[in-house]
């Protein structure tokens, strides 16, 4: 199902529901699809959907952060209740083990040694791994195994 289809059908059960902050945050995501979709002048591919999401998902992680540090713990528990909200939506996250050998297999498969081959396990990782892993996840495993 595509997303724009799959956001329309739980915002009418968040209406039944009487739901309205996954409401709100559902015609959120709603509006950034049908946005990007403006802009492209066609549909979103199923890759780009989940590029939206992980954009907005980032957003909010920054978002979250910020609240904290400034102590605003109301805005902060807001942004985590978004998070999990929009996670709904992305392909099932890596878990540490499988982001960790994952990363490996990319270092292998590149050839990569040292820091200086960073950049080409970077873009392969991310690409590889886009919508299950965090880019600043693959970043610290990255280092981890080429430093």
């Amino acid at each position: 199902m595509a997303l724009l289809d799959q956001l329309n059908t739980d915002m009418k059960v968040a209406m039944k529901a009487k739901d309205k902050f996954k409401l709100s945050v559902i015609r959120m995501l709603k509006s950034a699809v049908q946005n990007a979709e403006i802009s492209k002048g066609s549909s979103l591919s199923e890759e780009e959907e989940i590029e939206l999401l992980a954009r907005e998902l980032k957003q909010r992680k920054e978002s979250e952060a910020e609240f904290r540090q400034a102590d605003h713990s109301d805005l902060a528990d807001d942004a985590l209740a978004e998070i999990a909200i929009i996670t709904e939506y992305l392909p099932e996250q890596l878990s540490e083990e499988e982001l960790d050998a994952g990363v490996k297999q990319v270092i292998d498969e590149v050839g990569a040694t040292s820091m200086k081959d960073f950049g080409k396990v970077m873009q392969t990782a991310v690409a590889k791994f886009k919508g299950q892993a965090d880019g600043n996840a693959i970043q610290t495993v990255a280092k981890k195994y080429l430093s």
